[in-house]
């Protein structure tokens, strides 16, 4: 009797332990799978983490690519510069250098310092030249509109520009401005000036510019300057109160050897003719420029 519950004891001591050897197993397996499961898992979003950083590089480099191809059309290139100059692209904090050779395009500012000069060519041959201390605008650069127009749009913020613009086509526009007035430009070889107080001269030395105080004003129609020497144009009276006469808007057609010259208000200072022997067309910028003109001639 003592002998057979030993025995007993024995096998329920076997069949306990093998019991809880079974549970440990099958938790350990449980364990195991569900550990593998993980790792596979992790694998997979490895994986797919790889895959989506792959997508987004080639989606970004086939963005660029496409910026760049947009670009083409709308690019400009530094062609010569004397001293130094700068650019600012669109949307950057930082001025870089603006050697000859590198690109300007729509939305990028452009300026030379001191004692230095640049030259930009822009599409079809369009040149523009910058004196020392000029600061130029590209708002848009032959940028197509809804109307499927070519429109350049370049503002003069301070300094001089020279500029040779070949004939604009009928479905194109190119504007040049000035804080205080606009000029569409048909085809000419002219040169502007802005003074650090705004003022402004144009002076037009082959075809015609015609520009204006009221660029929005659609109504008004562009009247020729009188053919004659310099007119000074009478300045704003004071009448009674201390209010001034209105602003009168103007709109000209300056041509061959015409200039006009616009005080900060926008008010028409002068106009009238201009001679090649005047002591302001025998300074270097003027004498500079007529040289380039020549070598690009030939």
């Amino acid at each position: 009797m003592g002998e057979k519950l030993k025995n007993d004891g024995l096998r329920n001591r076997k069949s306990s332990q093998l019991g809880a050897f079974q549970l440990s197993f099958r938790l350990k397996t449980k364990a195991a799978v569900v550990a593998g499961t993980v790792f596979l898992f992790a694998v997979f979003l490895s994986n797919t983490r790889f895959e989506a950083a792959d997508v987004a590089r080639a989606q970004a480099a086939d963005s660029s690519v496409v910026r760049t191809d947009l670009t083409v059309k709308h690019r400009g290139e530094v062609t010569d510069v004397e001293g130094q100059a700068r650019r600012l692209p669109m949307l950057a904090q930082d001025w870089i250098a603006a050697v000859k050779g590198s690109e300007v395009i729509s939305g990028d500012k452009v300026r030379t310092l001191r004692d230095s000069r640049a030259e930009l060519a822009l599409k079809e041959l369009n040149i523009i030249r910058m004196a020392p201390l000029t600061t130029i605008d590209i708002v848009k650069l032959y940028e197509e509109t809804k109307e499927g127009r070519d429109e350049t749009a370049i503002n003069v913020e301070k300094g001089d520009i020279w500029a040779l613009i070949n004939k604009v086509e009928e479905e194109a526009v190119f504007n040049i401005s000035t804080p205080v007035a606009g000029a569409a430009i048909t085809g000419t070889k002219f040169r502007l000036s802005v003074e650090e107080d705004s003022s402004t001269v144009l002076k037009v030395y082959k075809g015609e510019v015609q520009i204006t105080n009221a660029p929005y004003n659609r109504v008004l129609v562009p009247q020729p300057l009188p053919g004659q020497g310099r007119l000074q144009i009478e300045g704003p009276k004071q009448i009674s109160g201390p209010r001034q006469v209105s602003f009168e808007e103007w709109y000209y057609i300056v041509k061959n050897m015409q200039e006009i010259r616009i005080g900060k208000d926008g008010r028409l200072l002068s106009s009238g003719i201009f001679s090649s022997d005047d002591p302001d067309e025998q300074t270097d910028w003027v004498q500079w420029n007529l040289k380039r003109d020549r070598e690009l001639e030939r």
